[in-house]
């Protein structure tokens, strides 16, 4: 049986929504400070959920593991919160492609759909998990305490929002559409379409095939235009078959030719040419 279309759907987002939760989890960059005071103009500080790193743009430099110099940043409340939600929904994800691949495998006549809707429900579940910490750190995105950062009313910060919030919301969006489609399979409507399903009249009655009448059937009649006799004299061979076919439906009648005149010799003249 093919696979139904919410399943393949289910399916491919929640993988690419996981990679891409992956991503905005490990990579340093949920938010970026730039034109530091004191520091030189090329210097970006970019700040993950576990590590930081300074970016000088000209030169290409890459400095990270900088945790232990801003300790501060740490210790914002929204830090370790998003820390435990983004591995729970890492996990979460993974779990629920477990469940669900059984479910939907295609070499079975029927999905076990009961398996397939856990599976999405619990891909849902993950990209809530991810969608909460990224949102709350971009609400707080300005207001979380740093060394880097001043707070100079006269020459404000510069934050910016790194690509791990988009590729985190992204992620997350992914997931709870998969999971929501694959969960709606749990049950059958508008008359199985939802599940690929063709939909059906059912009557309540057994199907029949229509039978025809004895009465309504032709009947076989005698042969009126049989050969006069089929002995061995005739110059005509005779098959066994032509001999055993002795009924026949009815036929139309020949054409009455009329009165033949016998006397008549039928010998051409010039006037008749």
């Amino acid at each position: 049986m093919r696979t139904p279309g919410i399943l393949i759907f289910g399916m491919v987002l929640a993988p690419c929504g996981w990679i891409l939760d992956l991503t905005s989890t490990v990579a340093p960059n949920w938010r970026t400070i730039n034109n530091l005071a004191g520091q030189s103009v090329d210097l970006v500080v970019e700040q993950g959920i576990w590590d930081i790193c300074n970016t000088f743009t000209t030169s290409r430099t890459q400095l990270c593991n900088q945790r232990t110099n801003d300790n501060a940043y740490f210790n914002n409340q929204i830090i370790p919160i998003a820390q435990g939600m983004m591995i729970a929904s890492l996990i979460v994800t993974i779990l629920g492609l477990a469940v669900a691949t059984p479910g939907v495998r295609c070499w079975r006549d029927r999905p076990r759909w009961i398996l397939a809707s856990l599976g999405g429900l619990l891909i849902f579940c993950s990209g809530v998990l991810t969608i909460i910490p990224v949102a709350w750190y971009t609400y707080l995105l300005n207001g979380l305490n740093s060394t880097s950062v001043k707070k100079d009313p006269l020459k404000p910060d510069d934050i910016r929002v790194g690509y791990c919030i988009v590729l985190g919301f992204i992620g997350g969006i992914m997931e709870i559409l998969g999971g929501l489609v694959m969960f709606v399979g749990i049950c059958s409507c508008c008359g199985g379409r939802n599940r690929g399903e063709k939909p059906g009249i059912n009557t309540g009655r057994p199907a029949t095939r229509p039978t025809t009448r004895l009465a309504d059937r032709p009947t076989a009649l005698p042969r009126v235009n049989a050969p006069r006799s089929y002995t061995s004299e005739s110059s005509v061979s005779y098959s066994q078959k032509s001999l055993d076919d002795d009924l026949d439906f009815p036929r139309a009648k020949p054409r009455d030719r009329g009165i033949v005149n016998t006397s008549y010799s039928g010998r051409p003249y010039d006037a008749d040419l």
